[in-house]
């Protein structure tokens, strides 16, 4: 475990106030480089990561917290249901006052081996993400991240938390640290596919091996690889054939971070693990079916003809892929 300050009154020490709360996991990435095989082009979910359990903790009740929000209706845990895949199964969220959303919204599982997070990959870390959705008008509607860590401090619970947790009270650092931290615990090791890859030719049926095959044969690999089976790159969006998306004159992808064209329709890989609970899908969730997103991105990721037997293969094959959320926290 990280070290952390750690307070024992409802103010800070002079000692406390003059140092610099650890506002960052400088192991993860580390320990994801370590362990990754460069021989193998999938691996399986380590069973635990290097994580601030002393940050996490208190991020946990921030996740689950509607009082992130303006009106107190609104939490994380709202949209990103930890016990159903990570996601709400919804299109679009629905956030403050019944405002929707406009993209789909990711899981959360295991989203610390992404390369970046949301669909145009726009925050670099978790951290940045973090505050994202805490300052969108359709989702929690705060005017600030201080404004947050001003309301927080407000209720001498959550003050006192920050406190005894940093050293000091809440600060946007520290809101976006313990509730990226607590985001880094929610891993999905040991899938049946995890045990097929260290060695278990029996947690597989031979259907869930055609699967597999399959997934490689077709070229699907060449993007969803890695051990979140995907989140590590970006790749343009219909490859052979065009999306008919919603939204697709404003949601362009990475264009509208970068302005290149050629970033139009180029979006984050979305991983893998736990897919078959994150129904409906596409950054827009027009496709309510993981058997029609597998045949659509087979014809137009691939460009091969999609076959009745390999998509019940690969559908077979990416239902290997779950695993429930091991708690790290106990």
């Amino acid at each position: 475990m990280l070290s952390l300050l750690s307070g024992c009154g409802t103010e800070p020490t002079a000692e406390q106030a003059n140092a610099t709360p650890p506002y960052h996991n400088p192991y993860f990435a580390e320990f994801i480089l370590a362990i990754t095989d460069t021989s193998r082009m999938v691996q399986p979910i380590p069973v635990t990561v290097p994580v601030d359990i002393a940050a996490a903790r208190p991020g946990k009740q921030l996740f689950m917290s509607p009082e992130l929000s303006v009106n107190n209706t609104i939490s994380c845990a709202t949209c990103h249901i930890i016990t159903q895949g990570g996601d709400d199964n919804r299109p679009v969220s629905t956030g403050i006052f019944g405002r929707k959303g406009e993209l789909n919204a990711p899981t959360v599982l295991n989203s610390g081996f992404n390369i970046a997070q949301f669909w145009d990959g726009r925050a670099a870390t978790l951290e940045e993400q973090a505050l994202g959705p805490l300052v969108m008008p359709n989702e929690m509607g705060m005017e600030s991240p201080q404004a947050v860590a001003d309301k927080l401090n407000a209720n001498a619970k959550w003050r006192q938390l920050f406190i005894e947790t940093f050293g000091e009270p809440a600060t946007p650092e520290g809101i976006a640290f313990a509730l990226a931290e607590f985001q880094r615990t929610l891993i999905t090791p040991n899938s049946r596919f995890d045990r097929y890859l260290q060695g278990d030719q029996n947690a597989l049926t031979p259907l869930e091996k055609e699967g597999w095959q399959a997934f490689q044969h077709l070229g699907c690999i060449s993007c969803h690889q890695g051990i979140n089976l995907g989140g590590g790159m970006f790749q343009k969006a219909g490859i052979f054939k065009a999306f008919n998306a919603q939204h697709s004159d404003k949601w362009l992808g990475r264009f509208n971070i970068t302005g290149d064209p050629a970033d139009k329709f180029v979006f984050k890989v979305p991983g893998l693990r736990n897919v078959a609970e994150t129904a409906p899908y596409f950054h827009d969730g027009s496709i309510p079916t993981l058997e029609l997103a597998v045949q659509i991105m087979i014809e137009k990721q691939t460009g091969h003809t999609a076959m009745a037997k390999d998509i019940q293969a690969i559908v077979a094959f990416l239902k290997t892929l779950s695993a429930p959320v091991k708690d790290l926290l106990q």
